[in-house]
């Protein structure tokens, strides 16, 4: 009977840690949203300060999502080799470091290398999150990938009031400061438990309900699939639209789906993403 029970035992502990690595994996995605869906909100003060003018603030988020995005696979097989949890918990460093250096920043160069560190910091944050989620449920693949991607998009709702609210009383400084240091603070926490799936840790996967490919792929076989490219290409135009700076604003002659007249728009409200009529 002691035998019996231990499998049981062992197996109800093995989904425990499962959905305890998945929750880490969202939390810090919740963490890092801010970096790119909060930036909006520091454009004005900064431009209001120095005067650079928007256009060139503006190249700061486009260091980031460069930096976030493009070393993603460099990221992910460092994550291979040495596992999820050092890894994040230096990308937590470097989000932290990288509004502490916004907060000070007294020139562009200092603003976009700001930018850069933390596009580092994301990218390391979101390639592992997922990736780590993938891993220790192959057999929902989609359910794991799905919620820790949405963690990222909506993250910035449970903080992005607060951040224009310390902006509006006690600088956009300070905000930086106080907001970045306390989402990599976040994100090591949630890295120092961070850990790969091991033998026995997942279920083996049965035959999948829906036709799909069994096989793993090099960097070099999947760069020589042309559904790759299709996808890559896909992903990239939705980019390009998703990612347009609200300070952006389009003639509704150029917006004439759906009735939008500003997409983005200027708007008092950080809740705000786009006006209809």
């Amino acid at each position: 009977m002691g035998t019996a029970s231990k499998p049981a035992a062992e197996s109800r502990a093995s989904a425990s840690a499962r959905w305890v690595q998945l929750v880490l994996g969202i939390v810090g995605m919740v963490a890092i949203a801010n970096l790119q869906y909060g930036w909006t909100l520091f454009v004005n003060p900064i431009d209001s300060r120095f005067h650079w003018g928007k256009a060139a603030i503006q190249v700061a988020f486009t260091v980031f999502v460069l930096a976030e995005t493009w070393l993603v696979p460099f990221e992910g097989y460092l994550v291979d080799r040495f596992g999820p949890r050092w890894l994040v918990a230096a990308g937590g460093i470097l989000v932290g470091l990288a509004w502490s250096v916004n907060a000070n920043a007294s020139s562009l160069l200092t603003l976009y290398a700001g930018s850069l560190i933390g596009g580092v910091g994301a990218g390391i944050v979101y390639g592992t999150s997922v990736g780590n989620a993938l891993k220790w449920f192959p057999e929902h693949r989609g359910l794991a990938a799905g919620l820790t991607a949405a963690a990222f998009g909506a993250g910035s709702a449970l903080t992005i009031v607060p951040i224009a609210n310390v902006i509006n009383t006690r600088g956009y400084e300070t905000a930086f400061i106080y907001f970045g240091l306390a989402q990599g603070l976040v994100v090591v926490l949630c890295a120092l438990l961070l850990r790969a799936p091991q033998t026995g840790d997942v279920p083996d996967v049965t035959t999948p309900k829906v036709q799909q490919s069994v096989g793993d792929f090099t960097p070099l076989e999947m760069l020589k699939a042309p559904v790759f490219w299709l996808l890559y290409a896909m992903m990239t135009m939705l980019a390009n639209w998703v990612r347009l700076p609200r300070t952006t604003r389009l003639p509704r002659s150029q917006c004439p789906c759906l009735g939008l007249r500003w997409l983005p728009f200027r708007s008092r409200s950080p809740w705000t993403a786009f006006s209809t009529g």
